[in-house]
């Protein structure tokens, strides 16, 4: 496949200029004014072409419970969100084709799904997903989320010596599980990768991280995880190693340059300086740190001390959205107010860097995806620059992440193949998905969870909150 877009313009270092981008067999094969055209032409007058981002961490079943769940800590959210996880395999594939939607509809050109799975119907689960994600076309990054102790164990025990149900899978059963995933799923050619992705030091044992270390070095895939997101997980890494969750990863060899770590809200100095020397990857979730209350996560540090941040949507419940030029911009100007030299600052460059090339870096792919460069894959994004919400014209990267873009994509390329063309999604029928987003669902502003009302007076006491009893 080979197609030019032409007269698009494209960042440089000294501002902007307009070039023609010439793809040949799904990689960008030169860029330059007035390339002889390919049998296929893009007009690229008045449009912006930018490297596609990554939403890189997210979790899409998620969309079926957005706007519903009310205000609450990380804790007792994830409670409440269990206790109404859908069971049925064919709505992890509606909202999988909702996320991929939205994800390309703002930008983005890949998904890290953290992938909720359905008891006892796991490996349908990650098959819904890749279905979708396959028949859409945006790149996937499954990452099944895995777990080997119970929702107690994710909350400091404090004083009171509490017991934790046994999970309902073992270690054992959970890692062979991920092994059958990956021989059944993981096929980069179509657009489709595995990830090791246990939650989190919160629910999961030091067997279930080794075993997953393990079967990320036997078949070459990279790690994932959720990582001091709430400062409960802070007290309880004290309670479990005596020692800060960062440096307990370090020494039980999770930590890498293939690994990416979700939110790192709660990090001090000392763990900041261990994720700049093991290469991990910091995943900022902006949104859903704020929606839960989890903090502000010290992003300025982070890139002060050479660590790579990427941006994540994360799921649709804690979020709601799944738009992440949203996400980039509270990611990059949240920061303005946690360190007065403004030298210090996250430019709207900077934030397209770290989308995209950020991205495409914590996946272990930044010599093959992440900037415009020949030779990379052509996954790339056309923004119509005489969008209302981009005009007048200013600075074209400035008004796209400061701004409030919308129906400012035109053209999406992955893999050298156009998803969206004029604004609209060519591979799958939205009006279809929408509809039947809207029949299986139903207006419903009050619900009660039962995991809640257990949970929440021991949450209180051991977070020293007011009226716990």
């Amino acid at each position: 496949m080979s197609f030019t877009i032409q007269n698009a313009l494209i960042p440089v270092d000294s501002g902007y200029e307009t070039a023609d981008v010439q793809v040949v067999d799904n990689c960008i094969s030169a860029i330059g004014p007035n390339l002889e055209p390919a049998e296929t032409v893009t007009n690229g007058k008045n449009k912006l072409l930018l490297p596609g981002f990554v939403n890189a961490h997210t979790h899409s079943s998620e969309m079926w419970q957005r706007g519903i769940i009310p205000p609450l800590p990380l804790e007792l959210w994830i409670a409440e969100l269990y206790d109404f996880t859908p069971l049925d395999p064919e709505q992890v594939y509606l909202s999988a084709l909702g996320t991929a939607v939205e994800t390309l509809l703002s930008g983005g050109t890949s998904v890290v799904d953290h992938l909720v799975l359905i008891p006892g119907q796991e490996l349908e689960t990650i098959a819904a997903a890749v279905r979708a994600y396959q028949e859409i076309g945006i790149r996937a990054f499954i990452g099944p989320l895995i777990q080997d102790e119970s929702l107690t164990a994710g909350m400091p025990a404090g004083d009171s010596g509490i017991e934790h149900a046994a999970y309902i899978r073992s270690t054992k059963a959970t890692l062979e599980l991920m092994e059958t995933a990956i021989k059944q799923f993981h096929n980069p050619a179509k657009g489709v990768n595995m990830l090791v992705a246990p939650t989190g030091i919160q629910l999961c044992s030091d067997a279930l991280f080794e075993g997953c270390i393990e079967l990320s070095d036997r078949y070459n895939l990279c790690r994932h995880a959720h990582l001091l997101e709430t400062p409960a997980q802070k007290q309880l890494a004290h309670e479990k190693y005596g020692c800060s969750a960062v440096e307990h990863l370090q020494r039980i060899g999770y930590l890498s340059p293939r690994t990416s770590l979700a939110h790192c809200v709660w990090l001090d100095d000392s763990d900041i300086a261990i994720m700049a020397e093991t290469g991990a990857t910091v995943v900022h979730n902006p949104l859903s740190n704020l929606r839960l209350g989890s903090g502000i996560a010290p992003i300025l540090k982070y890139r002060q001390a050479g660590v790579n941040v990427s941006f994540g949507c994360d799921g649709a419940a804690s979020n709601d959205s799944q738009d992440l030029l949203e996400a980039i911009k509270i990611g990059s100007i949240l920061h303005n107010i946690t360190d007065l030299d403004y030298r210090q600052w996250i430019t709207p460059r900077q934030s397209v860097e770290m989308a995209s090339l950020g991205g495409a870096k914590g996946l272990n792919l930044a010599d093959e995806m992440g900037s415009l460069t020949v030779g990379k894959k052509a996954d790339f994004v056309l923004y119509d620059l005489t969008s209302l919400s981009l005009l007048p014209r200013t600075d074209p990267i400035g008004l796209l992440i400061l701004g409030r873009p919308t129906n400012a994509v035109d053209s999406v390329w992955v893999n050298g193949k156009q998803i969206i063309a004029e604004g609209k999604v060519k591979t799958i029928d939205v009006d279809a998905l929408r509809r039947d987003l809207f029949d299986r669902s139903e207006w419903n502003s009050k619900r009660q969870s039962q995991t809640v009302s257990e949970i929440e007076a021991h949450y209180r006491q051991v977070m020293k909150l007011q009226g716990y009893s």
